[in-house]
């Protein structure tokens, strides 16, 4: 998952969890799709309350590759509203972050 993404989840982690019932359809997309293993869902479905399962697949989410966070979007049927917040973060973040890329881009490419 790239760094942008991780920060945007980081930042909404609050209403995340007070807005997403992950332990139904975003679960079973989210193993569907290979992000989550079995192990990985049992765990979160452990969890006593739908505040803490949301919180351990948000802690989970960010070590899952590069699919994961438009795995997860994908994953927001239920969740409209939330998925649209996701994503207006995410374009900010790319707003916000265009030179920095590109300086990083430029000097990985120029180093000999």
């Amino acid at each position: 998952m790239e760094a942008r993404d991780k920060q945007v989840l980081r930042s909404l982690r609050l209403e995340l969890g007070a807005e997403v019932l992950v332990d139904g359809l975003v679960l079973q997309y989210l193993y569907q799709e290979g992000i989550l293993t079995e192990n990985h869902v049992q765990e979160i479905r452990a969890q006593p309350t739908g505040l803490r399962k949301t919180m351990m697949l948000l802690d989970i989410l960010p070590t899952r590759g590069p699919k994961a966070f438009d795995t997860f979007l994908d994953s927001l049927q239920e969740f409209p509203w939330v998925r649209e917040k996701l994503e207006k973060s995410r374009a900010e973040a790319i707003q916000e972050t265009p030179t920095g890329r590109l300086k990083t881009i430029s000097s990985e490419c120029c180093t000999f």
